[in-house]
């Protein structure tokens, strides 16, 4: 009998794939080193999004050529740039991770540039990268450090990322990711001519090549950014699934030198991820905000006062409790508002909090409470960036479950996303308030309202996504959403004036967002009300012909 057979509940969302649907992992390999990309397929050349660029290498999309092409490009950037510091390497436990860790130091080596690798040659988290920059640059001004992250983030087992990260700590902007990316599909197209590697045990045993122990380093300095007082002696049930992710050897650390009563719920590595439950359209996804993938957590959600899961590459959270199960991102986010500025008194009070106009209005409502100024930006961790080193900002969020704050002194601690601190702050709250953060999200609520949110998709012609993409408020007629009055019409973001790359549309109870997608015929609409589930709906389905309507105009 099959295991499918034998299981029907099998590769279905929020169960098991069964073994003949996972990930074949040595085709994955080898397909990265047999093919090549070609330079006039859009599909196959260097992309970096808003977090790098992604891809497999089934599709040629992840090829050594790739990373061998980015990596070069980098270091000619770096050189543009006067960088001159050491460059740190991180690496996910994704399969394509490796191979391409090993192509990126063979270029970095070739090219003579001062790199640090885990010292262990083992798994990095991106906040752990983002601390270490800042930590050497905090001294460094002249030499100054950046990174690479090798990282596709939640995506699925066959898919590979590679991701820089300037002096700053965070993800680079569109202007350095575009001058990277055109140069290495340059690269590329003159068949690599210019890139400059040595073989992999040479690049890995020479002098610029140096180890660092990225786990003490980070590990050690948590306690200024978590308050591990409050937990001495907790009697609280804590538990954390790293989901196979590059986290998994900095939580027993973190465990023993804070003492607290932390279990492991999966301290292995699997390059297929199959103890993964498959997310919403069954696929193997290690998507922390996903109630799907963390089926298995939100199960066991009463055995645990507070649990929580990381990402692949530890970017982002997921926070179970035993009041709510899993959190919705945006609910917790508010909540980290709500505790964070009651109980960091070291923060000065012009510190503000940092959003994505596609989170939840919720967070407006509790700034406003909290009488602190907040910066709307359109998506992307970059915006954000600026505001963590200057201290302006004290916590940063986005709708997607990643976000950052600064130290209990009000320094700055990551300029990336960072899951590991927001899974700790949320064990710390519960130690400090007596109630979990579905309880204290729940307070909320009775203060400010209850929304409730959703994305949807809407089909849309590649005319229309690039339309889309460059409205103007003037071209929407519409005084109403919903039956209420409209209250701002958007297309750059109201906290730093940047084109949102789409449209909000705002009322006193709801709102909605439209931006198109980067990957699929589609427009993805963001919405929101505080009136409930059909006032949604009435939403959803005007935003779709409000923005008819717009395009046509």
């Amino acid at each position: 009998m099959s295991d499918t057979a034998a299981n029907p509940q099998f590769n279905t969302p929020g169960h098991h794939a069964s073994p003949d649907r996972l990930v074949n992992v040595p085709r994955l390999v080898g397909d990265f080193y047999l093919f090549h990309p070609d330079p006039a397929n859009p599909a196959e050349r260097v992309s970096f999004g808003t977090s790098g660029h992604r891809g497999s290498s089934f599709s040629t999309s992840f090829n050594e050529d790739h990373i061998l092409a980015i990596t070069q490009a980098i270091y000619d950037y770096r050189a543009n740039e006067h960088t001159t510091g050491p460059l740190f390497l991180a690496q996910d436990t994704h399969a394509l991770s490796a191979p391409a860790f090993a192509a990126a130091l063979e270029v970095l080596a070739g090219n003579g540039v001062h790199t640090m690798i885990d010292r262990d040659a083992g798994y990095t988290p991106t906040p752990a990268l983002s601390h270490a920059i800042l930590t050497h640059n905090a001294n460094n001004k002249l030499h100054r450090a950046d990174g690479i992250v090798i990282t596709p983030s939640h995506n699925p087992p066959e898919d590979g990322g590679f991701k820089y990260n300037p002096p700053t700590g965070g993800p680079a902007d569109t202007s350095a990711t575009k001058w990277i990316q055109d140069r290495a599909n340059a690269l590329i197209a003159a068949k690599l001519a210019g890139v400059k590697r040595i073989p992999f045990r040479q690049a890995l045993g020479a002098e610029t090549t140096q180890r660092h122990d990225f786990i003490d380093a980070y590990v050690s300095d948590l306690g200024s950014v978590i308050d591990f007082d409050v937990l001495k002696g907790t009697t609280l049930k804590l538990a954390v699934d790293p989901l196979g992710g590059a986290g998994v050897h900095y939580w027993p650390r973190i465990a023993e030198q804070y003492k607290l009563p932390l279990e492991v719920l999966n301290p292995y590595v699997d390059p297929t991820f199959r103890f993964m439950t498959l997310d919403w359209d069954g696929r193997i996804r290690m998507d922390c905000s996903s109630p799907f993938a963390m089926a298995s957590m939100i199960a066991n959600k009463d055995r645990y006062d507070v649990a929580w899961g990381c990402d692949t590459d530890h970017d982002r959270h997921g926070i179970v409790t035993k009041s709510t199960g899993l959190l919705n991102p945006n609910h917790y986010l508010a909540v980290c508002i709500q505790y964070l500025f009651t109980y960091r008194p070291e923060w000065s009070e012009r510190v503000g909090i940092g959003k994505t106009l596609v989170s939840s209005s919720m967070i407006d409502r509790v700034a406003k409470g909290l009488g602190r100024p907040m910066l709307e930006v359109p998506v992307g961790f970059k915006w954000f960036v600026d505001g963590l080193i200057d201290g302006t900002l004290g916590f940063v969020g986005e709708e997607s479950a990643g976000a950052s704050f600064l130290r209990r002194n009000g320094g700055v601690w990551s300029t990336d996303k960072d899951g590991l601190i927001c899974g700790l702050l949320a064990a710390e709250m519960t130690a400090s308030t007596g109630k979990d953060p579905g309880q204290l999200y729940g307070e909320l609520t009775a203060k400010y309202g209850s929304p409730v949110y959703q994305r949807i998709d809407a089909a849309c012609s590649k005319e229309d996504k690039a339309k889309l993409a460059k409205l103007s408020p003037s071209q929407v007629s519409a005084k109403e959403l919903a039956g209420d009055a409209i209250t701002a019409i958007l297309t750059e973001a109201p906290g730093n004036g940047a084109a949102i790359g789409g449209l909000k549309v705002t009322t006193g109870n709801g709102w909605f967002a439209a931006r198109p997608s980067g990957t699929e015929d589609v427009y993805k609409i963001y919405a929101e009300s505080f009136k409930g589930e059909e006032h949604l709906k009435r939403i959803q389905e005007e935003a779709k012909g409000l923005v008819t309507a717009a395009l046509s105009a």
